[in-house]
């Protein structure tokens, strides 16, 4: 199999190129012969249209030199003729007809048929090598440029491929993610919770999560990984699996990031990291006991108006093996909001290139804070949504805990 660089060389492995010469008189086939070889091309003769289909068979040309009469009919040509039209698949092969014969309707038709060039005999040696000469390198050329089409199709084809797949096993791994997200909140007496989360792409990093591990007791967590797509999945995945398997009612928060963190250290790559917050819902005691792991403070709107920021942790997880806290812990009352978020609601930008900001979501969160937890997601939601043209370039997670009127 020859490669683009010997296609475009030549068909065969001489300098010059390999003739193939079909004419039934010998004498013919052997002048000729003997002048091309000078020439330094490789030649072979045949006698027969049906010959010349046989030796292309057996091996390549770069040129076809060809009579259009032969011994059966020296006259019309018509064994010439029949001979191109067998000659489709060779189509990037040039052809030169030689003929004695100066019909001008034989020549048209045969240059309609696809041949290169037309020489009547007696020929001009100079004037015939010089036009074999021409046609050998243009066919050259054609067959590079074919050479080329076919492997820019095929590597098209190949990366159409890989796409179809790629795209596969995105539209997989959206559907397992959707899958871990949890798909009904666990409620408490007194409490409601709602959340909405939506990758920037088909997968993200973006982790929130509602743990009930008693009849009065919720783990509520919210996470962000760095990165985006399949491999954010991967260790947000990760991560939610971790909490699940250490999260527990006598569990502290500064303890079980610490778990968390010893855990998922050896799986986050390089430059890689993970903002978490946890915290701790004592229902009867209306207390929450709270880790943020370098995550965005989340909002505790009072009934008031006031707000406080959850700012007390640590460092984020996975970027250091000995991981400590401080462990924070506030009182609850009827009509607070506790609003969890990720940075994929705040950094979303407009057109104009500004961001939402934490100041513009603290206002409308204040203004909204009567609504009821779902209610206030969708307010926020709508707002991100106007402001950015519905166009993201994060993953966007927010989680409401409202406080109501039944608490105990």
């Amino acid at each position: 199999m020859t490669t683009l660089a010997e296609e475009a060389m030549g068909v065969g492995t001489t300098a010059q190129g390999r003739i193939l010469i079909a004419d039934d008189q010998p004498d013919m086939r052997e002048s000729l012969g003997l002048l091309l070889r000078h020439q330094g091309y490789e030649v072979k003769g045949v006698n027969t249209p049906e010959e010349a289909l046989a030796a292309l068979r057996v091996q390549p040309f770069d040129l076809l030199l060809m009579d259009l009469n032969y011994t059966r009919d020296t006259t019309s040509g018509r064994e010439g003729l029949d001979l191109l039209a067998s000659l489709e698949p060779y189509s990037d092969m040039p052809i030169v007809v030689m003929t004695g014969w100066g019909s001008v309707d034989v020549a048209v038709e045969a240059m309609q048929r696809g041949v290169s060039d037309f020489v009547q005999k007696p020929w001009d040696n100079a004037r015939l090598v010089e036009s074999l000469r021409r046609q050998i390198q243009r066919g050259r050329l054609r067959r590079a440029a074919r050479q080329s089409q076919r492997e820019e199709a095929l590597r098209a084809q190949q990366a159409f491929e890989e796409l179809r797949e790629r795209e596969e096993e995105i539209a997989e791994a959206h559907h397992i993610q959707e899958r871990l997200v949890p798909a009904e909140l666990p409620q408490l007496p007194g409490y409601e919770i709602d959340a909405y989360w939506r990758p920037a792409r088909s997968v993200g990093g973006d982790y929130f999560d509602v743990l009930k591990l008693r009849d009065d007791s919720l783990a509520i967590c919210i996470g962000d990984v760095t990165g985006k797509g399949v491999p954010a999945a991967l260790l947000m995945s990760n991560l939610q699996a971790t909490v699940h398997g250490f999260a527990g009612p006598e569990v502290q928060p500064a303890e079980l990031c610490a778990r968390v963190n010893q855990a998922t250290l050896p799986h986050v790559g390089e430059n890689r990291f993970i903002t978490f917050f946890y915290a701790l819902l004592d229902a009867p005691a209306r207390r929450l006991s709270f880790v943020n792991a370098g995550h965005n403070p989340p909002f505790l709107i009072r009934a008031d108006g006031s707000c406080r920021r959850l700012r007390e942790g640590g460092p984020v997880l996975d970027l250091v093996r000995e991981w400590n806290c401080q462990q924070g812990s506030v009182e609850l009352a009827r009509g607070d909001r506790l609003i969890l978020f990720t940075d994929g609601i705040t950094e979303a930008t407009n057109p104009q290139g500004e961001e939402f900001q934490e100041d513009r979501l603290l206002v409308m969160l204040t203004a909204n804070r009567n609504l009821r937890p779902e209610a206030m997601q969708q307010e926020v939601m709508t707002k991100v949504r106007e402001f950015t043209g519905d166009k993201w370039n994060d993953d966007a997670t927010i989680l409401v805990l409202g406080i109501e009127e039944g608490a105990a």
